[in-house]
């Protein structure tokens, strides 16, 4: 699917009946990058390509399934005031979960990615699919204690350690835990839960938290320093996983040859270097190695942005920041090197993002 043009929309919309479902996403979205002002049919029309009478159509069924509202009218040119719409983010919402190597946390998150509720608590993720499948619906209890009717939810996006199959929600050769290989989580959860669920890479879902007008948007990478390291890749606007479910495997990427043994079986990789750069606390030297890699990886795929995030960065935000900004200026082949930031919002955000932007027509 496009997703840009000049107008500021994702794409034309097409006036055949066989993609309504197709054309509400783009007006959806639209409204959801509005905010709370809004856009008038009109301006919907205009940056659809829809006609006026569909764009009235389809705001109508939006309006009667509760998802959008009247914003205002704006100040009259002589005719009848024109009304504006909005996105409700009350009307739907999902639920993110993140599960870490020793932690899970939880949120619940309305249309517009505000966070309404969250949780967080220990958990030991080498116990085995059934503690942790346990721990996720308790999890997801507590933040749906209190939503309202269950019709509401949309869905529950899970954020795991890779490497996994998103496409069928099974868990790879997680490293350093050989018994979640193939284990169908998807499954398992949406059994239990009883909700549509969707499972993806951690860092996948990092890149997905700033959403489609966020400041994940475009092309950038999002690099995740916590009990592991790894990559999401956003291309073109696009959460890009590869073919085999691969992309992103950032950490296993190898600087020293020879170098001290990873867990992943390789030797002088990423990852390994930079967390014993951690556990040692030179944070600076850390972030060095974090800016190596970083600049591989732009001079592979030229991104406009790079952002950081995990708990490691959040202990040291600026001397992350600095770190990679000076290995990418110092390496740029070009006179303007990607912009450097920190991650909009957290993982388990994006987890949920990845199910509420299904209803805007990402995915």
């Amino acid at each position: 699917m496009n997703r840009g043009n000049a107008d500021g929309g994702r794409g034309g919309g097409v006036n055949l009946p066989v993609v309504r479902g197709h054309n509400e996403a783009l007006v959806l979205d639209l409204l959801r990058a509005a905010g709370p002002v809004g856009l008038g049919r009109a301006g919907l029309a205009a940056r659809t390509g829809l006609t006026p009478q569909a764009v009235s159509k389809i705001t109508a069924r939006l309006a009667v399934e509760g998802l959008v509202a009247e914003a205002g009218r704006d100040a009259s040119t002589g005719g009848k005031p024109r009304t504006r719409l909005r996105l409700v983010p009350g009307a739907r919402h999902a639920v993110g979960v993140h599960l870490d190597r020793d932690e899970l946390r939880a949120v619940r998150v309305d249309l517009a990615g505000g966070v309404v509720a969250e949780w967080s608590g220990p958990l030991d993720f080498g116990a085995g699919p059934e503690v942790v499948v346990d721990a996720v619906v308790r999890a997801v209890a507590r933040v749906e204690d209190g939503a309202g009717a269950p019709a509401r939810l949309l869905g529950v996006g899970v954020a795991a350690p890779g490497p996994l199959d998103w496409r069928g929600g099974v868990l790879g050769r997680v490293t350093g835990f050989p018994g979640w290989e193939g284990f169908p989580l998807r499954e398992a959860l949406a059994g239990r839960l009883g909700v549509a669920v969707v499972v993806d890479k951690d860092t996948n879902a990092g890149v997905a938290a700033g959403g489609p007008a966020g400041d994940g948007a475009g092309s950038c990478v999002y690099l995740h320093v916590g009990t592991g390291l790894g990559a999401g890749l956003r291309l073109d606007g696009a959460v890009y996983r590869g073919a085999r479910s691969g992309g992103g495997e950032f950490g296993h990427q190898v600087l020293l040859l020879d170098g001290p043994r990873c867990r992943c079986g390789g030797r002088g990789c990423l990852e390994v270097l930079c967390l014993e750069a951690v556990a040692r606390g030179d944070l600076a030297g850390a972030a060095r190695v974090l800016g190596e890699g970083a600049a591989n990886l732009v001079a592979l795929l030229d991104v406009d942005r790079v952002l950081l995030g995990g708990r490691v960065v959040a202990g040291a935000p600026e001397v992350f920041v600095r770190g990679v900004r000076e290995a990418l200026a110092a390496r740029s082949l070009t006179a303007d090197p990607p912009v450097v930031g920190l991650a909009p919002a957290g993982v388990a955000e994006g987890a949920a993002e990845l199910v509420v932007g299904r209803l805007f027509g990402g995915g």
